[in-house]
């Protein structure tokens, strides 16, 4: 197979923009420096002073100087190639979180609000984990795969503390779609259909029956829908930003938990529901049905061996720093004389 050139550190080729950066510093000081010698006298009459000054060797000595600090950068980022692909068996069972990342969730009846409740909940979730392939859905109005299927949970964590309202412009519950999205996350290397979870963690302020009929549709495939409901049914009036929210007849917004849908979708696919609470998310019961769930085999394909390819640019970089301090800033006086590309006009 091909190799594949990556960057582990991609973030600082940012720094490449010092390139061009130094470059016009250089003309500015070339414009700069031509204008003051003007000032002083006739050009020609100056050039004959200064035989040994060449704007050519300059540019070339701040174009090497450039040039090296571009290996460099592209050094510090970690350019790397990866030479094999693996495939890796692996026992265990594949779950898609469901995050409800609506306006809703930053109501605080449940502390510090339900997002944050929501991303630490699931962080320890994650870190508990450890032959289960975990997969990330966010919702709102529409719905995303923020991470697809994966083993690697520290890149799950990492997607976890992302997950907020902002992900998405569209505001409202489609928890319908959101489940056929979760869905179509799971790999098409799962052995056996049974080991599929999806876990909702919402609201459910949603009172579009879609929602069920896309629980119906995971039931016949053998997914199996656990539900976490976060808020208090009682509600509490959504603030953002500070503000209250109100609706078009001025009237505060509040947002109630609906576990009546929450109940029904689980129910539907032989999964469970529970209500998180300040002294308990509930977790603990999700983790229960979760180990009466088969396990199966799954197949993880993934790149295991990465050459580090960063010498090759620091080896360009000290060459470049090299032949940039070996060549002169000015005419050598020893070759004023030579003129190579010169024809003597007065012998013809």
């Amino acid at each position: 197979m091909n190799n594949i050139f990556s960057f582990q550190s991609p973030e600082r080729l940012w720094l490449l923009l010092l390139v061009p950066a130094i470059l016009l510093l250089h003309w500015v000081v070339v414009v700069w420096v031509r204008r003051k010698l003007r000032r002083l006298g006739n050009p020609t009459t100056l050039n004959e002073l200064m035989a040994d000054r060449s704007e050519v060797r300059a540019w070339i000595k701040t174009s090497l100087f450039a040039l090296a600090i571009a290996m460099l950068v592209f050094a510090s980022a970690r350019p790397q190639t990866g030479a094999k692909l693996s495939s890796r068996e692996r026992t265990g069972r594949e779950i898609v979180l469901v995050v409800d990342v609506s306006n809703s969730m930053l109501a605080e009846d449940v502390e510090p609000s339900r997002m944050e409740r929501t991303r630490y909940a699931i962080t320890n979730l994650v870190k508990n984990m450890k032959e289960d392939g975990v997969g990330i859905v966010a919702f709102a109005d529409e719905s995303t795969v923020v991470l697809p299927i994966t083993s690697d949970y520290k890149m799950a964590q990492a997607k976890v503390k992302r997950l907020s309202p902002s992900l998405i412009a569209a505001q409202g519950t489609d928890l319908g779609e959101a489940i056929e999205t979760a869905m179509l996350s799971f790999s098409s290397n799962t052995h056996n259909a049974k080991s599929r979870v999806i876990i909702v963690i919402s609201d459910g302020e949603d009172h579009d029956e879609n929602a069920l009929n896309a629980a119906a549709k995971a039931k016949d495939m053998g997914v199996v829908i656990c539900c976490i409901g976060i808020g208090t049914p009682e509600g509490k009036p959504l603030k953002i930003g500070g503000e209250f929210i109100e609706d078009e007849d001025g009237k505060m917004v509040l947002t109630k938990l609906n576990e009546e849908l929450l109940q029904q979708i689980a129910e539907t696919t032989e999964g469970i529901y529970t209500r998180s609470r300040n002294e308990d998310f509930g977790l603990e019961g999700i983790i229960e049905r979760l180990n009466q769930i088969e396990t199966s085999e799954l197949t993880e394909i993934t790149f295991v061996e990465y050459d580090e390819e960063y010498q090759w640019f620091l080896g360009a970089a000290i060459l470049l720093l090299v032949i940039e301090a070996v060549v002169l800033g000015r005419r050598n006086p020893l070759l004023r004389g030579v003129k190579l590309f010169e024809r003597d006009y007065k012998r013809q």
